[in-house]
C-alpha cells in the first residue's frame, strides 16, 4: 500500500537531521517557565521547541503523541480503546505517513529536528518521564504531523462524539439554534481606534484544562525570526502568535467542514446512484495492554464509502462521515509562514492556501492592518441549508456528495472596516466589524447561522463604545466581568416577579436588584441569576426562544430583548431562589464562595462566568459538588498585543501555568495572577530575559545541553 510505502520510508530517514545543535544554541528559562530559544538557524529553533515541550510537558505530550498513532490501548490500557479505533476507523495513521511523504525537504527537516529534539531530552532525563510515557519512545517526525491531524480534522472538525447515538443532535445544536456556550474571545483594532496609533491584537483562546487542549507558551528566535505565543502541547508551530511585524489569533468556528451521510446497505455493499458499490474494508489488530503487562488483541475491520468511514450503525443503517481538508496536506507548513510573514500581503498570501480547514482567524500587524476571516474549508453543495447539512443526509445519491471547496474570496472576511476593529467570539461572522456588517444573503445558505450570543454582544458593546483604547484600557476591558444578559433582561425580571411572583421570588429580585451585575468573587446574586438563565434559556443557557423580541442581526446591541411570558419566568425564579436557598443557605451567596479554582492544590476564588450569561471572562464551571463548582474550561492563555516599533510589546498570562509534569512550580505560578485579573509582561528582549532567569541550557554541536 501507499501509506506502507510512505511509512517505512519515514523510518528510512527519521534521523536524516541527526546533528546536534549549532554551538551557541541556548534555552533561557524564565521565572514562569517560559522557554526563550536562541537558535543559530530554523532546524535548530524547531529541535529547542521539541527539547523545551518535552522538559515542560513530557509525559502529557507522549502520552498525546501515543493517542494519535492509535496505540493507547497498547501503551497504556483498555481505557484507550475507543480512542484507538476512532483513529483507525479515519485512517489518520495511513493518511499522515502519505502527507509526511508530500512535504517539502525543507519542512519535513523542521520537523524531523522538533522530533529529535524531544528524543533527546528523553534520552538525557528518563528519570523526569513516566514508565507510560517511556513506551511511546522513539518520536519520529510523523509523530507530530499525525498529533496535528488527529486534533483538527478529528477532534475539532469531527467529534469522537460523532460515533455515538446523541452525535445527531449535538452536530444541530453546534450549527443551528444554540450560540456557544464555551469558546475563545478575538480582537483586532486598528490604529485609528487606539490613543497611541499602534494596531492593537488580543488573543484569549478556552478551552478546557488539561489534556489535548493543554496550552504552552514559548519564544522562538533564529536569524531574522522572533515569534512569541502559543499553542497547543504537541504541535510543532505557533496557532496564537505576534513579532514585531504581524500577529494572528483563532478562535473555534461554526464553519460546517464535517457532513453525516445515511448509507443504503444491500448485500455487501451500498446503494449509491442507483448502483450496488462495494464497501472498502480495511482489517487492524488492536493491540490491548492487560495489568499483568501481557496484551490482547482486539481485531478491528473498518468499512468505507465513497463518502468516507462508516463511524457508525444507526436503527436505519449505517451511517459515514466526510471530512474536509483530507487532501490538504500543508496545515503545518502555512501556520509557520503566517508567523514568519512580515507584512500583510506574505500573510494573505499564506492564508490563501487554505491549508487550515477552520478556525475564525483575526490578524493585526505594525503598519495598522486588520482582518478577520472565515477561516475554513467550505464545501461547494449542491443544495440545501445549515440545518440540512446539520443532519444526516441522504447517501445514496452523488446530488449530496460534495468535492470542492469554495475559495478564499468567496469566504466571509473584514480587511480594514470603517469600524476600525474586527472581533470575534465564536458567534457567526455576520457582525465582525459591526455596523460595517456583512451580508448573509451574499453567501451560501449552508455558510454560517445567523444568530449570536451574549458573550459576542458584551464585546460589541465594549467596542463599539470606547472612542480610542490606550492599552491599559484594553487590557481591563479584556478582564470584563460584566453580565450583559443582566443588562438586557434584569430590570423586567425584576418587575415580572414583583407582579407576578411569591413571596421567595420577590425576595430573590430584591436581591438580584442590589446585585452588581458582575461576576467577581465578592458579587452577590450572580449565583441566583445564574441558577435563573438555566431554567430561562436551558441548562447549556443558550436557548433564546423565551425572549419577547428575536435577535436581530441589525441591532445586536438591543436585541434579543424582553420576556415573552412574565409570569413563567417569575416563576423561573422562584424555582432558582428555593434550588440557591437549599444549596447555599441564602439568596446573597458572593459567587467567590461557590465558584472556585481549583488546580494542583490551589483553592482559590474565582472571577469571571458563563460566556452565555455575556460574561467576556469565560470561566466555566462543573457540577456542584460538595457546596462549590471548580473551573472546567476557559481563561486559558491570554495575549494582548500593541504593535509599537521598532518593537511589538504584549501581555499575557497562560492560567494554568506553562509545565504539567509532577512537582514542577509552574502549575500554580500563574494563578494569583488570574485571582488579580492581571497578565504578565513577555519578556522578549534579552536584557528582560536575562534580568528573570531561571535557567540557562548552553547546545554545544555533539556533545548536548550544558546548564
Amino acid at each position: 500500500m501507499q501509506w506502507r510505502a510512505a511509512l517505512l520510508g519515514l523510518f528510512a530517514g527519521v534521523f536524516a537531521w541527526a546533528a546536534s545543535p549549532a554551538k551557541g544554541t541556548e534555552i533561557l528559562w524564565d521565572r514562569f517557565g517560559v522557554a526563550h530559544v536562541y537558535a543559530k538557524n530554523t532546524p535548530d529553533l524547531f529541535y529547542c521547541y521539541g527539547y523545551a515541550q518535552a522538559q515542560s510537558h513530557g509525559n502529557l505530550l507522549l502520552k498525546l503523541y501515543g493517542e494519535s498513532r492509535g496505540r493507547a490501548a497498547e501503551y497504556f490500557g483498555p481505557a484507550g480503546l475507543a480512542n484507538d479505533r476512532w483513529v483507525w476507523t479515519n485512517s489518520v495513521p495511513q493518511r499522515s505517513a502519505q502527507w509526511l511523504a508530500q512535504q517539502t525537504p525543507q519542512f519535513r527537516g523542521y520537523l524531523e529536528a522538533f522530533a529529535k529534539g524531544i528524543n533527546d531530552y528523553a534520552a538525557r532525563h528518563p528519570e523526569a518521564l513516566s514508565e507510560e510515557a517511556r513506551r511511546v519512545l522513539p518520536v519520529t517526525a510523523l509523530d507530530p504531523l499525525q498529533h496535528v491531524h488527529r486534533i483538527v480534522h478529528f477532534t475539532y472538525i469531527a467529534s469522537p462524539r460523532l460515533a455515538g447515538p446523541i452525535a445527531p443532535q449535538e452536530a444541530a445544536a453546534h450549527f443551528l439554534d444554540t450560540p456557544e456556550a464555551v469558546g475563545s474571545n478575538g480582537w483586532a483594532i486598528a490604529p485609528k481606534r487606539t490613543a497611541a496609533g499602534h494596531a492593537l491584537l488580543l488573543g484569549n483562546p478556552h478551552l478546557p484544562w488539561g489534556d489535548w487542549s493543554t496550552y504552552y507558551e514559548i519564544h522562538l528566535t533564529a536569524p531574522g525570526i522572533d515569534l512569541y505565543g502559543a499553542s497547543q502541547v504537541g504541535f510543532p508551530v505557533l496557532r496564537f502568535v505576534f513579532s514585531d511585524y504581524v500577529g494572528f489569533n483563532q478562535t473555534v468556528n461554526s464553519i460546517d467542514a464535517a457532513d453525516l451521510y445515511a448509507i443504503k446497505a444491500q448485500g455487501d455493499g451500498y446503494l449509491f446512484d442507483g448502483q450496488v458499490k462495494a464497501f472498502e474494508r480495511s482489517s487492524h489488530e488492536l493491540k490491548v495492554r492487560q495489568p499483568d503487562g501481557r496484551f490482547r488483541v482486539e481485531p478491528l475491520t473498518t468499512y468505507s464509502t465513497v463518502h468516507g468511514p462508516v463511524i457508525r450503525q444507526d436503527p436505519s443503517g449505517p451511517v459515514a462521515l466526510r471530512v474536509a481538508g483530507l487532501d490538504r496536506p500543508f496545515l503545518l507548513e502555512q501556520y509557520w509562514q503566517m508567523a514568519t510573514a512580515h507584512n500583510f500581503a506574505e500573510y494573505e498570501t499564506a492564508l490563501k492556501r487554505l491549508q487550515v480547514p477552520t478556525f475564525n482567524i483575526l490578524y493585526a500587524d505594525r503598519d495598522g492592518h486588520i482582518e478577520y476571516l472565515f477561516n475554513g474549508l467550505l464545501p461547494k453543495r449542491s443544495k440545501g441549508d445549515l440545518r440540512y447539512w446539520a443532519g444526516v443526509v441522504p447517501g445514496d445519491t452523488s446530488e449530496t456528495l460534495w468535492t470542492s471547496y469554495h475559495a478564499y474570496e468567496e469566504l466571509p472576511q473584514v480587511v480594514d472596516p470603517a469600524s476600525g476593529y474586527v472581533h470575534n467570539t465564536n458567534d457567526p461572522p455576520w457582525n465582525a466589524a459591526w455596523p460595517n456588517s456583512l451580508d448573509p444573503a451574499k453567501y451560501p445558505a449552508y455558510t454560517a447561522p445567523v444568530n449570536t450570543s451574549f458573550r459576542a454582544e458584551r464585546s460589541l458593546h465594549m467596542l463599539s463604545e470606547e472612542p480610542r483604547f490606550t492599552f491599559d484600557r484594553f487590557v481591563e476591558q479584556k478582564h470584563s466581568t460584566r453580565a450583559e444578559l443582566a443588562d438586557r433582561i434584569l430590570p423586567e425580571l425584576v418587575k415580572a416577579a414583583e407582579e407576578y411572583g411569591p413571596e421567595r421570588a420577590r425576595q430573590a429580585a430584591a436581591v438580584l436588584t442590589k446585585w452588581d451585575r458582575q461576576a467577581q468573587p465578592e458579587s452577590r446574586g450572580a449565583v441566583l441569576f445564574a441558577a435563573w438563565a438555566t431554567r430561562f434559556m436551558g441548562p447549556a443557557m443558550g436557548s433564546q426562544a423565551g425572549f419577547a423580541v428575536p435577535y436581530d442581526l441589525k441591532s445586536p446591541l438591543t436585541t434579543p430583548s424582553g420576556l415573552k411570558d412574565p409570569r413563567k419566568a417569575a416563576a423561573q425564579l422562584d424555582e432558582a431562589a428555593a434550588e440557591t436557598l437549599k444549596n447555599f443557605g441564602a439568596l446573597d451567596v458572593p459567587w467567590g464562595q461557590v465558584m472556585r479554582i481549583q488546580w494542583a492544590g490551589v483553592d482559590q476564588p474565582a472571577n469571571g462566568g458563563f460566556g452565555n450569561l455575556g460574561i467576556f471572562r469565560v470561566i466555566t464551571f462543573g457540577p456542584l459538588r460538595d457546596g462549590v463548582r471548580t473551573q472546567t474550561h476557559g481563561e486559558t492563555y491570554v495575549a494582548a498585543v500593541e504593535f509599537t516599533k521598532p518593537a511589538a510589546h504584549a501581555k499575557v498570562l497562560l492560567s494554568y501555568g506553562n509545565s504539567s509534569q509532577p512537582g514542577s512550580r509552574h502549575q500554580t505560578d500563574q494563578l494569583p495572577y488570574l485571582a488579580r485579573k492581571e497578565l504578565r509582561t513577555a519578556w522578549r528582549s534579552r536584557k528582560e530575559i536575562e534580568a528573570n532567569l531561571e535557567s540557562r541550557e548552553r547546545f554545544q554541536a555533539g556533545r548536548g545541553p550544558r546548564r
